[in-house]
């Protein structure tokens, strides 16, 4: 008797050592507990529970070998023992065997308990096949009837299979459903775009009177997505703060979240303002915001908010910064985020690498693309591609030898690698890629097949490139249609690719646009118009391409009717969806009609300016005379970092041309080399000369023109023969050319004979000197 109470009191110990021994999580205390254990021998009421403790704890620690081992050994065992061991299968990731521990269990007459299915259900890489027998057997033993934990588990197992039908069908047979069965349900609809659903389904839950929680809300803001699902997501607002959910962090992430996915990014910035604890996904979601639609240099001020809150960054802040500096085109502030990403040690990290190497590379900064690429720890096949892609966009030999490399280093390339690739290759190289691709299996990829007929275009293998629509029947996909069309376009072939478009029965938004474009070059601007209607009955909406073609018509027609018409259809089906090169050309074309003041609103408007962006303005107000405004806002220009091009530079001179700003663009000009350097081209003398001469300088025109590392065209000459005539000063002419002997002589000539018909022709005109210079323009031609 005295023996029998000593051991139960040894056995007491033993159950206290177990619990003990769970919070320790100790391989070595655990080894002596089973020691202890085996000395003690059998519990006369609880034999089982000591080994299935034990069993969990080596289970726990990772020693799955051991447990099993100890399972084997048992002399009894209960439907806990089989659970845990099926457990620790599924959790090493041993599917065969947890199925092989569930099958034995049957076999040894032990009932599925919901424990047991549910973890079976839950693993990621059970198969389908085996999931549905499960849900047979669920049905048949009435777990499905107990609680809502195996139809939960079931659902969840057909909703990460990507079987819809059955995971709704599932939710709906459930007698009892839980919080988490309704949220998982809630976010089903809502992650695969059922809007109207997602909404009706969280009406429903609030209408089950359940206590909500903030995965309710994770569910249901993940469906909105589109501007016109903005009324319901402010309503959604107002239960969150008649709920009192304004607390919560996380909600008001997703309320953020959700205002962004709307457009309406003047609301997220006030929610933003609101959220009493920002943690750092609120920074990020607001900073990720702005530098999409927000403007990028308002999401650069925020990070710099964010680090003064003592909030850390993560690699989202990076990526968002870093896609923020290549909008704004500006290398410095760039380097400035290269500076801060280095300074929170993520230059190894996969992501933010990848986006430095791409903003780079768009930079034509290579060498840094080069030096980031290889500051990544553990590269992926988005790293290569935006290092090849880089190399690719320079026309670079180099691309190829990055994907030679890339092989070697075992990574595989997808259709992205090889259309960056195909890009620059020349046509030795592109008969030896296009064979790789037909061993690597993409020959069918869209992409790539479009990339191969785009390369043999650029190579001038035309009819290498055309084979692809023999050998096809004219049966291409419609992206290589569309490169096909395209080469058509690009070699001024303006008629084959209407023949090649327009007997396509269907019609995409990219051959829409490639046709309309086509009418445009050609001049049957009225043709592009009724084609954009009839674009509109076939229901295909255009993009910013297709407003860009219109605009562009718009401005050569210079019918501001017409283009003013065209932006309030922009504005009233969205003009938020307008990129930056879409508002270029609406600057452009307001400019070119003479409304100078919508060419303003819209660059003030405009959020994210690039360096065409001011091109554009300078060149508005130069041609519409606010010559000083033009140079004004070139100097502005200057001072936020942007380096201006030859085409910004002829902008600025031309305003200074129509100015007569004879001082400003000839210094201008002075500085294209030392100061931006752009080396000038014949454009540019043509404007500096034209400068000159109109300010009575004849002497220092002839001069420019003696240094032009090139011969001057016949537009140079006449403006220089003009300045000559209006100054009465023929003798400058000998005394400003100094060219070679024979260019001189040359020139001479034709000095000589356009000065003699200028005679005559003095005699035969009365009117104006201008008159007979348009005259021996044609003349000179």
């Amino acid at each position: 008797m005295s023996f029998h109470g000593g051991f139960l009191k040894h056995q007491t110990c033993l159950l206290q050592l177990l619990h003990a021994c769970s919070r320790v999580r100790s391989l070595g205390a655990t080894k002596a507990l089973h020691a202890l254990n085996i000395t003690m021998g059998l519990s006369p009421k609880q034999p089982i529970f000591v080994y299935n403790n034990i069993m969990s704890q080596y289970f726990s620690l990772g020693e799955i070998v051991v447990a099993r081992k100890l399972f084997d050994r048992m002399p009894l065992r209960n439907v806990v023992s089989y659970n845990i061991m099926i457990s620790a299968y599924i959790t090493s990731g041993y599917v065969e065997e947890a199925w092989k521990m569930f099958y034995e269990m049957r076999v040894s007459g032990f009932e599925p308990t919901q424990y047991g299915v549910s973890r079976l259900l839950s693993c990621v890489s059970l198969d389908a096949y085996l999931g549905v027998q499960l849900h047979s057997l669920v049905i048949k033993n009435g777990l499905f009837n107990c609680d809502a934990f195996v139809g939960t588990s079931l659902f969840g197992f057909y909703e990460r299979h990507g079987l819809l039908e059955e995971a709704v069908w599932t939710f709906q047979d459930m007698p009892c459903r839980s919080l988490v069965t309704w949220n998982s349900m809630i976010s089903l609809l809502g992650n695969h775009g059922f809007f109207e659903n997602c909404v009706y389904l969280f009406r429903e839950l609030v209408r089950m009177d359940f206590d909500l929680s903030q995965g309710a809300f994770v569910g249901v803001f993940s469906a909105f997505s589109r501007p016109q699902d903005l009324e319901c997501g402010e309503h959604l607002h107002a239960f969150v703060i008649k709920n009192g959910f304004t607390g919560e962090t996380l909600v008001m992430n997703l309320l953020i979240n959700m205002y962004v996915k709307c457009t309406a990014i003047c609301l997220a910035e006030k929610i933003f303002k609101e959220v009493q604890f920002k943690d750092v996904v609120s920074w990020n979601t607001i900073v990720g915001a702005l530098a999409k639609i927000g403007g990028p240099k308002n999401a650069v001020e925020l990070f710099s908010q964010m680090s003064m809150a003592g909030v850390m960054p993560t690699e989202v802040t990076f990526v968002s910064l870093i896609n923020c500096c290549r909008s704004l085109e500006i290398p410095i502030s760039g380097e400035s985020v290269h500076a801060k990403i280095i300074q929170h040690a993520y230059e190894s990290n996969v992501t933010v690498g990848s986006a430095l190497v791409d903003f780079y590379a768009k930079c034509d900064n290579l060498k840094a693309a080069y030096r980031c690429f290889y500051e990544i720890c553990e590269k992926n096949v988005v790293s290569w591609n935006a290092l090849i892609s880089g190399y690719s966009n320079s026309y670079s030999p180099t691309s190829i030898l990055l994907l030679q490399e890339m092989l070697h280093s075992g990574y595989r390339p997808n259709e992205f690698s090889f259309s960056a690739v195909l890009k620059s290759s020349l046509a030795l190289e592109l008969q030896q890629l296009h064979c790789l691709v037909v061993r690597m299996g993409f020959e069918q990829n869209y992409f790539v097949l479009s990339s191969l007929i785009m390369s043999y275009a650029k190579n001038g293998l035309i009819s290498d490139a055309l084979v692809f629509v023999t050998a096809s029947d004219g049966l291409l996909p419609d992206v290589s249609s569309n490169a096909i069309a395209g080469i058509y376009n690009k070699t001024g072939q303006y008629y084959e690719t209407l023949r090649f478009l327009c007997p396509l029965e269907e019609l995409d938004i990219v051959s829409w646009n490639i046709v309309i474009a086509a009418l445009g070059r050609i001049g049957y601007y009225k043709e592009v118009f009724e084609l954009f209607q009839q674009m509109h009955l076939n229901q295909v909406w255009p993009d910013n391409y297709t407003f860009v073609s219109l605009l562009s018509v718009c401005a050569k027609l210079c019918d501001l009717a017409l283009g003013s018409s065209l932006h309030a259809y922009i504005i009233k089906t969205d003009f938020s969806s307008c990129d930056t090169f879409a508002c270029n050309v609406l600057l452009d074309m307001y400019g070119k009609c003479g409304s100078i003041e919508s060419s303003v609103k819209i660059f003030d408007e405009m959020r994210c300016k690039n360096l065409i962006t001011w091109t554009a303005l300078i060149s508005a107000l130069g041609v519409n005379g606010y010559v000083h405004e033009a140079l004004e806002r070139f100097r502005e220009m200057i001072l936020l970092g942007f380096k201006p091009d030859g085409v910004a530079l002829t902008a600025v001179l031309t305003a200074c041309r129509h100015g007569g700003l004879g001082r400003d663009g000839l210094e201008l000009f002075r500085q294209m080399t030392s100061d931006y350097g752009v080396e000038p081209k014949i454009d540019h003398y043509q404007c500096v000369v034209d400068l000159l001469v109109k300010g009575g300088h004849v002497t220092e025109a002839g001069n420019i023109i003696s240094s032009m590392p090139f011969p001057p065209n016949m537009i140079i000459w006449r403006c220089f023969l003009e300045g000559c005539k209006s100054n009465g000063n023929a003798v400058d002419v000998d005394q400003a050319t100094s060219f070679g002997s024979k260019e001189k002589e040359k020139a001479l000539k034709r000095i000589s004979i356009v000065t003699n018909i200028a005679s005559v022709l003095e005699g035969l005109f009365s009117s104006s000197f201008w008159s007979n210079t348009y005259l021996l323009a044609i003349v000179m031609r």
